[in-house]
């Protein structure tokens, strides 16, 4: 962490001032001093907040296996409720490995000192997700334009697929959240789509990563529900380091990120298509992210991320 004075003699961008930004990536330096840089005996991992940590505990075993056998280090797996909380951890220095959803990554980035080095993707280094729009499947909404008077779930306010990309792409599809349709936050992606089946909502956007993964533990009918909208995609959680870590361990869990063989493990089951782990930086991938937030008026404090 740098001192009040070297924050204001340092480039930092839209990071937080304690951290610095000398070479313009847009992601925090680690520390000049080197007696700041940290190299605990345990790591934390954590991964999104997702409905049942218990389950994605087990999920993760092998990769955490996998984490402690490269860097020699012990690993535990720490469950997180909220986005908010995810990162306040990083930032207080009691998280140092962390998977953070799309739209709070640059909240991680910017307020925690979180640096994004990997997504999951295939063989062939694709990656991504798409927004989609679901209805009941028996219901009249056909186009976007039908939501309007409608009541329709966003998941949470950073939420990219759940709530940032539609304020940012609906209007051009000819309906303004908010305006055209009463929106109302669900809380996550796995409530919103489960409140389409139920008929608590008219419609939802949806990560459709989360209703694939949905699916396939059948937790809805696939019948009882029609998609109506499907964008462009997206990247997917990005794996992040804290930016004070000794660079010799960042190495090492870089090393074992990409060394990971999903092939037989739970944690490949889980997450269909998904071969490897592929090297990305925030500067480039998180591009259309940003835009998209930046449509939206966002600017990155502890206030505007919470849930």
């Amino acid at each position: 962490m740098v001192t009040t004075a070297q924050a204001q003699e340092c480039p930092h961008g839209d990071l937080d001032p304690q951290y610095c930004d000398e070479d313009g990536d847009l992601v925090a330096d680690p520390p000049s001093d080197e007696s700041e840089l940290v190299n605990p005996d345990t790591l934390i991992f954590a991964y999104t907040p997702v409905e049942d940590p218990a389950i994605y505990a087990d999920i993760w075993q092998p990769f955490i296996d996998h984490l402690k056998e490269v860097t020699g280090k012990d690993v535990r797996f720490f469950a997180v409720q909220s986005n908010s909380a995810q990162v306040e951890a990083m930032r207080s220095g009691r998280l140092h490995i962390a998977g953070f959803s799309t739209g709070p990554t640059p909240f991680a980035v910017n307020l925690a000192g979180a640096v994004p080095f990997a997504l999951m993707g295939s063989d062939d280094g694709r990656f991504g997700y798409t927004l989609q729009v679901y209805t009941q499947a028996d219901s009249d909404i056909q186009t976007l334009a039908d939501l309007k008077g409608k009541r329709v779930a966003h998941t949470s306010p950073t939420s990219n697929s759940g709530n940032q990309a539609p304020r940012a792409l609906f209007p051009e599809q000819g309906v303004v959240p908010d305006e055209d349709y009463e929106v109302l936050y669900s809380g996550s992606h796995d409530q919103s789509m489960l409140g389409v089946v139920a008929g608590d909502y008219d419609a939802a956007p949806v990560a459709s990563e989360v209703v694939e993964r949905m699916a396939a533990r059948d937790l809805y009918d696939e019948d009882s529900v029609r998609m109506i909208f499907e964008s462009e995609p997206f990247p997917t959680t990005s794996y992040t380091y804290a930016h004070d870590l000794d660079p010799a361990l960042v190495d090492s869990i870089k090393e074992a990120f990409f060394s990971f063989d999903f092939a037989g493990t739970a944690l490949g089951e889980e997450f269909d298509g998904v071969e490897k782990f592929i090297p990305i930086t925030y500067q480039d991938q998180w591009n259309v992210i940003r835009t998209i937030q930046a449509a939206n008026g966002v600017s990155y404090t502890p206030e505007n991320l919470e849930e």
